[in-house]
């Protein structure tokens, strides 16, 4: 059974190999590591074999494994929902949001990041499948909230996200991260920089890397399966 250590080493080989296939160089996707529900000590060996930016769901667990690696200078990104009453401790102890879907948030997100720190990096997480039950703003609504969240202070406005309905139909896989890169084009038609596509994960990060992912969010390759009731 490899460890941790192997298995990152053999996506890191995944993720360059689909780079390859899909005529892109390997350093222009990124791995974002996401360590929801392991605990810090899963985190510290990821980093220790050379990975340096996870992503977290749940702010109080978050915010936790933040401070307790705070000895090893990691990147860290908040992947989940997020609710106006609970901005505060993301907008200061993360690097990166990747799940804004109303102006709400980005403006509390704006309104409590410390001056001192670098701009907070964001994206605005788009329901590219149209699930009623998914977090993310509608197509349609998204080139108004994409102006005005690159319009705030303390905020960096940098791509957008989305998590798919899950299928194993590559061919439906590509289509909607080739719907989120299509979003992302015309937004900087229309004026916008936006450099960043958060999207793929362990099961379809192939389809993702191949319609121009430029960061992938991987959890079970790296860390196993996860209890399913976490």
């Amino acid at each position: 059974m490899p460890g941790l250590s192997d298995r990152l080493q053999n996506l890191v080989r995944r993720i360059a190999q689909a780079a390859r296939a899909a005529g892109r160089e390997p350093a222009a996707v990124s791995l974002l590591a996401v360590s929801k529900t392991w605990p810090a000590q899963s985190v510290r060996e990821a980093a220790q074999a050379g990975q340096r930016a996870f992503g977290e769901n749940y702010v109080q667990e978050g915010v936790a494994k933040v401070d307790a690696l705070a000895d090893l200078r990691l990147e860290w990104h908040f992947i989940g929902p997020l609710q106006s009453n609970k901005t505060r401790p993301v907008a200061n102890r993360f690097a990166w949001v990747h799940s804004i879907d109303r102006l709400k948030i980005a403006e509390r997100l704006s309104e409590q990041r410390d001056v001192h720190l670098p701009p907070l990096q964001v994206c605005i997480q788009v329901n590219v499948s149209g699930e009623a039950s998914k977090s993310g703003v509608a197509p349609a609504a998204l080139p108004e909230l994409a102006r005005a969240v690159a319009a705030l202070p303390r905020l960096r406005l940098r791509g957008l996200m989305a998590i798919p309905e899950p299928t194993p139909d590559v061919a439906v896989q590509r289509a909607r991260f080739a719907s989120l890169r299509a979003l992302r084009d015309q937004l900087n038609a229309e004026g916008l920089a936006l450099d960043t596509l958060s999207m793929g994960m362990s099961d379809d990060l192939e389809a993702a890397i191949a319609e121009g992912a430029t960061l992938v969010r991987v959890g079970t390759a790296i860390f196993g399966a996860r209890n399913p009731t976490a």
